[in-house]
């Protein structure tokens, strides 16, 4: 008698890493549902119950922390990985409080998230980086994925950073701060 494999949701904006995982994942014996949008997601949830679900953060024009309660409430036995290019504490402990088994930041393989999905418990001996990034750097970043997010356009940027189109325009002219 063959078992049924278990049916995992990819919820993510970025094609390559969703034909990626999907490839990967339905390699190793998953049914893979694939969805880039909110609507989708839902929509693909409500029809075919899945056992996990990755979910991306930053969606195109959402959040996903937005998504994941609805997700849930569709799906309440769904398990709920939470994945993102721009991680931060924040985020992770609001990931985890609605309703999500772990949060991973991006890149990852399918192995991690097949770990992130079956770990119960922390792991106390997760090592502590030993030179965290400055609060510099983490600025630099942020501004870098502002200006990702509105397209390379400027203005667009500065207005979501609450700055001067010029201040922005130097910072920008600078190189990237080290770590």
């Amino acid at each position: 008698m063959q078992e049924t494999p278990q049916r995992l949701l990819i919820i993510d904006d970025d094609e390559m890493f969703c034909h990626v995982l999907n490839r990967a994942l339905s390699r190793r014996g998953f049914e893979v549902l694939v969805a880039h949008d909110a609507a989708q997601a839902l929509s693909l949830a409500r029809r075919h119950s899945p056992h996990l679900a990755t979910l991306d953060l930053k969606l195109e024009h959402e959040s996903g922390l937005k998504l994941l309660p609805e997700l849930l409430e569709r799906v309440p036995e769904c398990r709920v990985v939470v994945l993102t290019g721009y991680s931060s504490i924040v985020t992770a402990v609001e990931a985890i409080k609605l309703g999500a088994v772990n949060y991973l930041c991006k890149p990852v393989d399918a192995d991690e998230v097949l770990a992130a999905f079956e770990r119960q418990e922390g792991d106390p001996n997760t090592d502590v980086a030993e030179h965290p990034p400055s609060i510099n750097r983490i600025t630099w970043e942020h501004i870098q994925k502002v200006l990702q997010e509105h397209d390379g356009n400027i203005s667009a940027t500065a207005r979501a950073l609450g700055m001067h189109r010029r201040t922005l325009q130097r910072k920008l002219q600078k190189r990237p701060v080290r770590r």
